[in-house]
């Protein structure tokens, strides 16, 4: 068994889905790992990771306007440390999640034809986000 780990920087614009597929599969075939597991890690509490749809667009926006009712800005929340859009990230990064396992076989993610990896920030403002990585495998 051999294991590789890493953490990925991405930047955001803000509200929004930002695929990040590519660099994470480059990354897993540079280690040399064909087959294994691979975790991942949002290392933020206001943003989140999503395995989703990779082909409609309007499937991402839907999703974000769903968070979006589900947990709207406002100034009914005790913390707003960081302005009315603070909590409301929280609660979307609870909902969606921090992490993912994802499975390599054959040298390649395992994802789905259409699924895709994605970096949510729940956040108005641009942010430049820490994702962790650990494969293991052989």
């Amino acid at each position: 068994m051999k294991q590789a780990v890493t953490i990925l920087t991405f930047d955001t614009p803000g509200r929004g889905l930002s695929d990040i597929t590519r660099e994470i599969a480059t990354w897993q075939r540079e280690t040399g790992i064909a087959e294994g597991l691979l975790t991942l890690l949002c290392r933020h509490t206001s943003a989140s990771l999503l395995i989703q749809e990779n082909a409609a667009r309007e499937v991402r926006s839907d999703l974000l306007d769903w968070l979006d009712r589900l947990a709207p800005e406002s100034h009914c929340y005790a913390h707003d440390d960081e302005g009315p859009d603070d909590m409301p990230a929280h609660l979307k990064a609870t909902l969606t999640g921090v992490n993912l396992s994802i499975p390599v076989i054959g040298g390649r993610l395992a994802l789905g034809t259409w699924q895709g990896i994605y970096l949510a920030e729940h956040r108005r403002m641009a942010h430049r986000r820490q994702v962790a990585l650990h494969l293991l495998g052989a």
